[in-house]
């Protein structure tokens, strides 16, 4: 887990990077179109029965959500720093936990209704809504948590009924095929060192999806979710090596916040037996 929230990181780098200079549904097609060629290779050396699906529709919803989720993060990215659209991808646990009431029927009570709303008081903070510090990418950014705390629910849906490899393969398929238009109407040719963020931006997809699903196999959903909190302190380092950019006093406030409630709903949901898949499932 602590391997994949490094990739994930990478990834987020590598789009921040690359989107500079090239349009983002260029980078958006790369990111899924790579990373279903690995998927493909992976389903193949493994062999079997991989590309039947029992629900077409629900990988179909997970693929649009992750890949709207992808876009309004990498246009985020060009406005934010890492630290601070990382920060407030954290709500994704927030908004499941909000969610799954009207969503999947699940009763939420009261100390994690608290828990969600001390979490977006944490967003409040890091946006600063009001003052020279509020950008309107941070809404974009916020947009983008949404489009994954959908994407985790419909994953919950399909969790047990499909083969993760067979889920992953399905969200690069979808997220390629959608993205080819806008990539068409934007196309620009990749040119010398733009090739390699490319290139890490669909092996980090690629196999930090893979990793993640390793990381399920081996322990419970409740062990690991905490440790996809460890991402902010790449963020930082990436964002400071890269950048040249370490967050405000009220992004790490705000994070802090944000973490410490997503933590607290994870403690209560493995109290109460709640099935945490979707919420340990970082939308990237």
């Amino acid at each position: 887990m602590l391997g994949c929230m490094a990739l994930f990181t990478t990834l987020d780098a590598s789009a921040k990077l690359v989107t500079q200079s090239l349009p983002i549904p260029v980078a958006v097609f790369a990111r899924y179109a790579i990373a279903l060629l690995l998927t493909s290779a992976l389903i193949a050396l493994k062999g079997g029965d991989y590309l039947k699906t029992r629900h077409p529709v629900l990988q179909l919803l997970r693929g649009g959500f992750l890949l709207a989720s992808t876009f309004a993060n990498f246009f985020a990215m060009g406005y934010l720093q890492l630290a601070q659209t990382g920060a407030i991808f954290f709500t994704i646990p927030l908004l499941v936990c909000a969610l799954s009431g009207p969503l999947l029927s699940e009763k939420v009570g009261l100390h994690r209704w608290l828990a969600v709303l001390a979490g977006f008081i944490g967003v409040l903070i890091i946006m600063q809504p009001g003052t020279t510090q509020f950008h309107p990418a941070m809404l974009v950014s916020l947009i983008a948590a949404l489009m994954g705390a959908l994407y985790n629910i419909v994953t919950r849906k399909v969790g047990g009924k499909d083969a993760a490899e067979t889920s992953l393969f399905y969200v690069c398929l979808v997220g390629a095929l959608i993205a080819g238009g806008p990539m068409l109407t934007h196309f620009q040719m990749p040119q010398g060192w733009q090739w390699y963020p490319l290139l890490f931006m669909g092996l980090a997809g690629a196999i930090g999806h893979w990793m993640l699903i390793q990381a399920h196999r081996l322990a419970p959903a409740s062990t690991i979710a905490p440790f996809i909190f460890s991402q902010i302190i790449w963020m930082i380092i990436a964002g400071y090596s890269v950048f040249g950019q370490l967050p405000n006093l009220w992004t790490v406030i705000g994070a802090t916040i944000v973490i410490a409630s997503s933590l607290y709903v994870f403690h209560r949901e493995r109290q109460k037996g709640v099935d945490t898949v979707s919420t340990t499932t970082p939308a990237d």
